[in-house]
């Protein structure tokens, strides 16, 4: 089929079913997942996503029902997830490195019905995370990649699949509505507490089929998804693209540097998005030059300030011909604006880009008001691409979206006459370390859980691999003793490795207002201060 042809044929799509059905249609036989040897063509595929819609539908699961995913990048993540929404069921991802209590709390919220997820992942056991959880709402849990569990199999579960007929699950496929809700994707809150971001399935696929056109994904392209799958960046810039765009998607359970550049050269990878810290790391490899890298064509990147003269490497280093910052949040699908390909250097590093179709996008002060260009405000947007609101979570919505539809981000920008975004600064003290966005309260409402600590405070401080990482200021109940290599060592064993503090000063008081609230800009300026004596 042509490029105009299947172009037309996705033009009207509404729902992610929709989106299964049309890339089957257009792209066939051609490859569309790869993971070690294991090769599935977009028909094959679409096969299995419906094969678990039917064994979900067998078990009783219902449109808007909720059902959850927390395993690695690897093709049954895939697969589980499209079933999913096959099903008229309700995607919830989780974050691979999450504890217990976090994975718990989510699946409480949400109610999750069924859990699919890698039992042993980097030395994890996931259900045995749950064990202590209370979880009235989880029928099953799922597990990939097992010969023995006490939890049903994925082949198991897939054999399930044959009572129930195909035209039972065309019926279920097709019932779903653009406005459906197609996932809910969790970010953490300055309340501490993570949120759930409802988007649907036609707001998703509009967004991307328009991110994918400015990267320049291409029929045929090999997409190295190195972004995990349970993040915006890799399920939908990365599962949702590569259908639209007819691309070959590779998942990547673990990014390391020089594996990364194994499989770049072994499997001609042409697509590579992520993070800054994942370039960097890339350009900082000591035998990159011995790597065959010449089939690198497009990438997407942002989440953090860039130099120029990173942006000059990835091209002439790492041979990328088209690179592209952008700025998004789970809020926004995603993705609120994008550089063009043919930007400079300067703006691709400085700037997030411009606004994408139909979206509105403006810089604002305390009163909502439009500023000049030039002046730095609050970056508020309107659009088709705005989610649906945070479940079970009114009063939080409408903080978030005012009366006039502004979503109001929390983030500090400048736009140029070009329309160009700049972010200075974050109203949240929201922080990003790899990549991962890193919220103080939460992390703050962690610490708060040891017996030892009376008070403590999270700042994000500068960090060369990673961008920012947290540092706690911490003051002591009294007679208590706790050293640095304690308090870390617990941090690991409560929280996703990326929310764990780096650095820990324990103070005798943190500074505060005359409302009670700790002066963060007080406890930078120390850390400040500090660096600048070092340089005397």
């Amino acid at each position: 089929m042509s490029q105009l042809a299947i172009a037309k044929s996705h033009s009207n799509l509404v729902s992610i079913p929709q989106l299964l059905n049309a890339a089957e249609a257009c792209y066939g036989k051609q490859t569309f997942l790869k993971e070690g040897e294991v090769t599935l063509s977009f028909c094959d595929f679409a096969g299995r996503a419906k094969q678990v819609a039917a064994a979900l539908i067998g078990r009783g699961i219902q449109p808007g029902d909720h059902i959850a995913v927390w395993a690695p990048n690897c093709i049954e993540w895939v697969i589980a997830a499209l079933g999913v929404q096959c099903s008229g069921a309700v995607l919830v991802t989780l974050n691979t490195r999450y504890k217990g209590n976090e994975a718990g709390y989510i699946l409480r919220l949400v109610g999750a019905k069924l859990l699919f997820v890698m039992e042993h992942f980097l030395n994890c056991d996931y259900p045995a995370l749950l064990v202590d959880e209370s979880l009235p709402d989880l029928q099953e849990i799922v597990v990939f990649r097992q010969t023995k569990s006490v939890h049903t199999l994925w082949e198991d579960f897939l054999a399930a699949a044959v009572d129930i007929p195909a035209q039972v699950v065309g019926t279920r496929m097709a019932a779903v509505g653009g406005e459906d809700i197609s996932d809910i994707l969790f970010t953490s809150g300055t309340t501490g507490r993570p949120k759930g971001v409802m988007t649907c399935h036609a707001q998703n696929i509009r967004i991307f089929t328009e991110w994918g056109d400015i990267v320049g994904i291409r029929e045929g392209d090999r997409y190295l998804a190195v972004n995990p799958f349970f993040h915006c960046f890799g399920y939908k810039a990365g599962i949702l693209v590569s259908l639209i765009r007819g691309a070959t998607l590779l998942p990547q359970a673990v990014f390391d540097s020089s594996e990364t550049l194994k499989r770049i050269a072994a499997e001609k990878i042409t697509v590579l998005p992520g993070p800054p810290t994942i370039f960097l790391s890339l350009l900082a490899h000591p035998e990159l030059e011995k790597y065959d890298i010449s089939s690198l064509k497009s990438t997407a990147t942002g989440a953090a300030a860039i130099p120029v003269t990173m942006i000059l490497q990835m091209k002439q280093r790492l041979g990328f011909e088209r690179v592209i910052t952008a700025y998004g949040l789970t809020e926004s699908c995603g993705i609120v604006s994008m550089c063009r390909a043919n930007d400079s250097a300067e703006i691709i590093a400085n700037t997030s880009g411009r606004a994408l179709a139909d979206i509105e996008l403006r810089c604002v002060d305390g009163n909502n008001q439009e500023l000049a260009r030039g002046e730095p405000g609050e970056i508020v947007l309107r659009g088709y691409n705005v989610m649906k609101g945070y479940i079970d979570n009114e009063a939080a919505t409408g903080e978030a979206i005012d009366s006039e539809g502004w979503l109001h981000t929390g983030d500090i920008g400048v736009m140029d006459d070009q329309g160009n975004l700049r972010i200075t600064d974050r109203l949240k003290d929201m922080f990003i370390t790899g990549g991962f966005n890193c919220y103080p309260a939460e992390i703050e409402n962690n610490l708060s859980r040891h017996p030892a600590i009376a008070m403590n405070a999270i700042i994000g401080i500068a960090d060369k691999r990673l961008g920012e990482v947290a540092m706690a200021f911490v003051v002591l109940k009294e007679g208590a003793k706790l050293n640095q290599t304690e308090l870390i060592g617990w941090c690991r064993e409560q929280m996703a490795n990326y929310k764990v503090p780096r650095y820990v000063r324990f103070v005798d008081v943190l500074p505060l207002n005359a409302s009670g609230k700790v002066m963060k800009y007080e406890l930078r300026n120390m850390i400040t201060f500090e660096k600048l004596l070092e340089t005397i």
